[in-house]
C-alpha cells in the first residue's frame, strides 16, 4: 500500500492551515489533488474527534460567541441557477465560542443560522465548561432562547448589539462596495445574571474569526477557493480548530491557547498530530490478487 511520507503529510496539512488552496498544495507538494482531498477528509475526521475528546472541563471566566459566514457551491441567492447542484449548497455559518482569556476555541459548529443550530451550539458550549462563566453574544435573536434552554439561570449573560452605518459626510462609492460598514455605536444589554459591563465584548471572538478567515482559504472572499462540498468545509474547520488551539503559538500569550487554558501542558506540532493519526489508523490488509481482463474479440 502506498503511503505518503510523514514530511509530505505535515507539509500538506500545514499549508491547508496557512491559507493555501488545494490546487496550489498539490503543485507544491507534487501530489495529486485526490491525495490532498483524501488527507483532508482523514485529518478532518480525526481532528473533530480529538477536539471533542480533549476540550472538556474548560475553566473559563469569560466566553464570547459569534458566527462567521461563508458558502458552499454558491451563495444562497444563486443556488437555484446552479448548473450542477450539490447537497448542502448555499450560505454556511460557522458558530464559534472563544475563551476570552486563553483565546481557546471552546466549541464550534457548522451549519445554518437558525434557532435549532443555536440551541445545539449552546448545548455543546455548556457541556465543555467546568464552571459558571460570563457570556457575551451579538444581537442575533436566536441566542436568547438557546442560552436560556442550555444554561438556565446558571450564567451571567449579556448581549452586545452594534449599530452600523456610513461615516458622517461620506458618500457611498464603488470603491466601498466590498468594504465593511462602519460601527457607529454599541448597546450592552443584560439578559441573565450579573455580567460585568466592562467585559461585555465580542472583540476577541471577532478577531479570532478574522484569523480563521485569513488562515482558511475556504473563507476568503471574492475568490474561487470556496468549498464545493459541505463535508469538506466541516473537515477543514475541524483541522483549523485543532491547529489554532494546540499548534499555533499566540503572540500575546507566548503559548498555544490550549496550554493557556490548561487543556494540555505541552506544545504540539503538526508532526505530533500526524503521528497520532497514524497511531489510530487501521492497519492495511493484504492486497488481493489481480484479475486479468479478458480481451475483447
Amino acid at each position: 500500500m502506498n503511503k505518503l511520507p510523514l514530511k509530505t503529510r505535515v507539509q500538506i496539512l500545514s499549508m491547508l492551515c496557512e491559507g493555501s488552496s488545494m490546487r496550489s498544495i498539490s503543485r507544491v507538494a507534487d501530489v495529486s489533488i485526490n491525495t490532498v482531498s483524501k488527507l483532508l477528509v482523514d485529518a478532518g475526521m480525526f481532528c473533530a474527534d480529538l477536539h471533542d475528546r480533549e476540550v472538556r472541563d474548560v475553566k473559563a471566566k469569560r466566553v464570547q460567541c459569534d458566527e462567521i459566514w461563508s458558502f458552499v457551491g454558491a451563495k444562497a441567492k444563486n443556488v437555484p441557477n446552479m448548473k450542477q447542484p450539490v447537497e448542502g449548497a448555499g450560505d454556511v455559518w460557522t458558530w464559534t465560542a472563544l475563551d476570552s482569556d486563553s483565546k481557546l476555541i471552546v466549541s464550534w459548529l457548522v451549519g445554518g443560522r437558525d434557532s435549532d443550530y443555536a440551541l445545539a451550539f449552546m448545548d455543546d458550549v455548556r457541556d465543555r465548561l467546568a464552571n459558571r462563566v460570563q457570556l457575551t453574544t451579538d444581537g442575533h435573536s436566536v441566542y436568547l432562547n438557546a442560552v436560556e434552554e442550555a444554561f438556565g439561570a446558571d450564567i451571567d449573560y449579556a448581549m452586545l448589539v452594534k449599530q452600523y452605518g456610513e461615516p458622517e459626510g461620506s458618500k457611498r462609492s464603488p470603491e466601498r462596495r466590498y468594504s465593511p460598514a462602519v460601527c457607529t455605536g454599541a448597546k450592552k444589554t443584560r439578559i441573565e445574571g450579573s455580567p460585568d459591563p466592562v467585559h461585555v465584548s465580542t472583540s476577541h471572538v471577532e478577531r479570532a474569526n478574522l484569523t480563521m478567515r485569513m488562515a482558511n482559504r475556504r473563507f476568503t472572499r471574492l475568490t474561487s477557493a470556496f468549498s464545493k462540498k459541505f463535508e469538506n468545509h466541516v473537515h477543514m474547520v475541524a483541522i483549523y480548530t485543532v491547529w489554532y488551539n494546540f499548534i499555533k503559538m499566540h503572540k500575546t500569550l507566548r503559548m498555544t491557547p490550549a496550554m493557556a487554558a490548561g487543556v494540555t501542558d505541552k506544545l504540539w506540532s503538526m508532526d505530533d498530530l500526524v503521528a497520532m493519526m497514524d497511531a489510530v489508523a487501521p492497519k492495511p490488509g493484504p492486497r488481493g490478487s489481480y484479475k486479468k481482463r479478458k480481451s475483447a474479440a
